[in-house]
């Protein structure tokens, strides 16, 4: 169960442009060292690892020290525990409805079909 902490500090973390870009960069290459994740940015290596800092503290990455390096992976399951306690109990209704509306539209068209 995610708390309210939990999702203030998810969608904090959201909230800013620039950590949404590094979580697609690290959705597409896993694994990528911090230096490597710091050139794509415009900024100084200490306001990445300020980030970078804001998405750990979230859970939304996972850092893993190979000698001198940090090498970084993109966690969903925040993201995932939020969809689920928002989303999925707010579209089960609405996806009985669309089930509901598909039988019915081609159960409509097959109806023409045999009338032709």
């Amino acid at each position: 169960m995610i708390t309210s902490d939990d999702m203030s500090a998810v969608f904090h973390a959201l909230s800013h442009e620039s950590r949404r870009e590094m979580l697609d960069i690290l959705k597409a290459r896993p694994g990528v060292s911090v230096g490597e994740l710091a050139k794509a940015f415009d900024v100084s290596r200490i306001a990445v690892m300020n980030h970078l800092s804001v998405l750990e503290k979230a859970g939304l990455i996972i850092s893993e020290k190979q000698g001198r390096t940090r090498h970084l992976y993109l966690n969903a399951v925040p993201i995932r525990m939020i969809q689920e306690r928002w989303l999925d109990a707010y579209s089960e209704p609405f996806a009985g409805r669309v089930t509901s509306i598909k039988a019915l539209a081609e159960a409509a068209a097959k109806g023409r079909r045999e009338d032709q």
